[in-house]
């Protein structure tokens, strides 16, 4: 299985924070974004489309080419500014 985490306005575009969902048909990160992003135009928006999207596996920052294994946590989230 995998955790998945949605954050701050990722969160509020996908009307959900988190879901798990099973890890076999996703070898990377962009395997899961492309089927998360079948579920409509929302989801391609947020995620797909989303040239800056920030994503964590396992609390470590990753690529769309990060390899995923079961057991993992994908968080998803919008650049972070400071200031």
């Amino acid at each position: 299985m995998l955790n998945i985490l949605y954050f701050a306005s990722l969160k509020e575009a996908l009307g959900q924070a988190e879901e798990t969902i099973s890890a076999t048909e996703f070898s990377t990160v962009e395997n899961l974004i492309n089927t998360l992003s079948e579920r409509g135009e929302q989801w391609a928006g947020a995620l797909l489309h989303n040239t800056n999207l920030q994503i964590a596996v396992n609390h470590d920052i990753a690529s769309r080419d990060t390899p995923l294994s079961s057991g993992d946590e994908i968080a998803f989230f919008p650049p972070v500014t400071g200031g």
